[in-house]
């Protein structure tokens, strides 16, 4: 199984134990009259918007360099689709911990001191920044966080950092047209029959 299926499958069984996160980036919905708490009244749900129109964005350029680098190595680019970081997920990101809302003030922190840490670590075995790291360099470092019961106790942070920072790169991804047809997800479409789900999925989830 490659990096791509695995990612695949990890996001059906967290999307089959209740979601880590449902919300879109723009965040829950408030009415006017919750201006006055500081976050501000709904966006123009048929306008689209760029990324930095609802809020600054966070991210120095550093730090995005480092995220679109971390991206792409957790879905690098193959036949079927562009990597994560062609796909600008990397903006996403800096879109999603910019918002205001408690989750995402707290991913905000969790995320930057994550990207600090690939770079500072990067630079004491390599000599130079994450981005500017290999990947066999980088997946070096990330092979050491990426599963966070593996991981050494002194690295229970960065192993939770990069736990979330692989969900929002997952959920970012495949809700792209091209991560979508990466899935194989056709949209609303008449079928002439519906069998339900695959076995495979009815296995994963617990249900068979």
């Amino acid at each position: 199984m490659d990096r791509r299926e695995s990612m695949q499958w990890m996001l059906a069984a967290a999307a089959a134990g209740g979601p880590a996160w449902t919300s879109a980036a723009v965040g829950p919905t408030r009415t006017r009259r919750d201006a006055h708490a500081g976050i501000g009244t709904d966006p123009d749900l048929v306008k689209t918007y760029r990324a930095g129109e609802l809020w600054p964005l966070t991210f120095t350029a550093v730090e995005r360099r480092c995220a679109a680098a971390l991206c792409a190595l957790i879905i690098p680019a193959d036949e079927r689709s562009p990597s994560a970081a062609d796909l600008q997920v990397h903006v996403f990101i800096d879109e999603w911990v910019s918002a205001p809302y408690p989750r995402h003030v707290k991913d905000k922190a969790m995320i930057r001191q994550g990207l600090a840490w690939l770079d500072g670590e990067s630079r004491r075995r390599f000599e130079h920044d994450f981005a500017g790291a290999s990947v066999e360099q980088q997946r070096a470092i990330c092979d050491e966080i990426c599963w966070a019961e593996k991981a050494a106790p002194e690295r229970a942070a960065q192993a939770t950092f990069f736990a979330r920072f692989r969900d929002l790169t997952g959920g970012g991804f495949y809700t792209t047209p091209a991560g979508m047809a990466d899935l194989g997800f056709a949209g609303n479409v008449p079928l002439e029959r519906f069998d339900g789900p695959p076995a495979e999925v009815i296995r994963l989830v617990g249900l068979a």
